[in-house]
């Protein structure tokens, strides 16, 4: 047929297995972002992940601490709000430590659909971002897979929440906004540190830069432009937040 001018049909490279690309998330991203870019954006997996991971930690924390002790903690850690539930009288302040166990079990069980709504939120802001700032060709549900997969690390940080709290963590000092010893700020007592520095030191993470780098390589990828321009879109929007809550901090601290 080459020899009538016809040239063949190449034929459609297969996508990865969701398996594949997880594991690559982790020794070769590039191959699991050049996937997605190849219209390969199924998702499924990882945010399996998530939510396993995340019921696990859920159970473990009722197991260990009780939501009732994480109530009790979040409000001894904060000083101007312990102050002012003082200054109630007992009846008051029992319901409102009732409604503080409701939603923090609450949040527990919108896993799922709250992970759903962070992803699809920041997808849709590095989307809008990696386009029209940096002239990507990014689709937004090139992004959102992306997401998705680069967020993968944080599984790992979840676990270690979990082991933590299976060596025996004090039940009083546990903190379930800093509950893994990946960032400084789980070396300080929120109670004894101004809560600008403390937003700062937790903002530091180990895991979340990681993340965050690998954020950087999948939009990039997916939006054709280059990697700098990926890092440079992804740390961006993470400094404005980490001022954002040191500034916060300083308001209110």
């Amino acid at each position: 047929m080459s020899d009538l001018g016809v040239q063949p049909v190449a034929e459609a490279t297969p996508g990865l297995s969701q398996w594949q690309r997880v594991s690559n998330t982790f020794t070769a991203p590039s191959k699991t972002f050049e996937d997605i870019k190849r219209g390969h954006r199924s998702w499924w997996l990882p945010f399996l992940f998530y939510v396993v991971i995340g019921y696990a930690f859920f159970a473990a924390v009722n197991q260990k601490i009780g939501m009732t002790t994480v109530a009790e903690n979040q409000i001894r850690m904060d000083p101007k709000t312990e102050e002012r539930l003082a200054q109630v009288p007992p009846e008051q302040r029992a319901v409102q430590m009732k409604w503080s166990v409701y939603i923090t079990e609450g949040i527990f069980a919108a896993t799922p659909l709250l992970t759903l709504i962070i992803v699809a939120v920041g997808s849709l802001v590095l989307w809008g971002t990696i386009n029209f700032v940096f002239g990507g060709k990014a689709s937004y549900g090139g992004v959102f897979a992306a997401w998705m997969f680069a967020s993968l690390p944080s599984i790992f940080k979840t676990l270690l929440g979990i082991v933590v709290l299976y060596a025996g963590t004090a039940p009083e000092s546990f903190n379930i906004k800093n509950f893994a010893p990946t960032n400084v700020g789980a070396f300080l007592n929120p109670a004894d540190t101004n809560k600008a520095l403390y937003s700062l030191a937790s903002s530091l993470d180990i895991i979340t830069i990681w993340s965050l780098i690998l954020m950087g390589i999948g939009v990039a990828i997916v939006a054709g432009v280059k990697r700098s321009s990926g890092y440079i879109a992804v740390f961006g929007w993470w400094a404005i937040m980490v001022i954002g809550g040191v500034l916060f901090g300083l308001v209110t601290g």
